[in-house]
């Protein structure tokens, strides 16, 4: 059994025609981690964030080097400063 790639709570995008609509929204989020299945691939419970159930899909079923370059863009998405865009200390009040 080889060890899960992916864990709960990251983001990843299914293959082309694995979702009923081809032009939609691929990217779903893993909610839970299943054993192996019969042929040894990794098995994931993953979640649309417009559905509200899940879908088992195997370690085949996700396009690896779309899931990639989205998880680079995430990470640039937490590199930003973090904080308030509206800082009280900066609002003037005249007198």
């Amino acid at each position: 059994m080889s060890a899960s790639v992916y864990t709960i709570g990251d983001n990843i995008v299914l293959k082309a025609g694995l979702t009923r609509t081809a032009t939609g929204d691929r990217t779903c989020r893993v909610v839970g981690l299943l054993p192996a299945a019969d042929r040894g691939e990794n098995q994931y419970r993953v979640r649309f964030g417009t559905e509200n159930f899940e879908r088992r899909i195997v370690e085949s079923d996700i396009d690896t080097s779309e899931t990639a370059s989205s998880a680079r863009k995430d990470e640039a998405l937490e590199a930003a400063p973090r904080g308030p865009w509206l800082k009280p200390a900066s609002i003037r009040i005249g007198k």
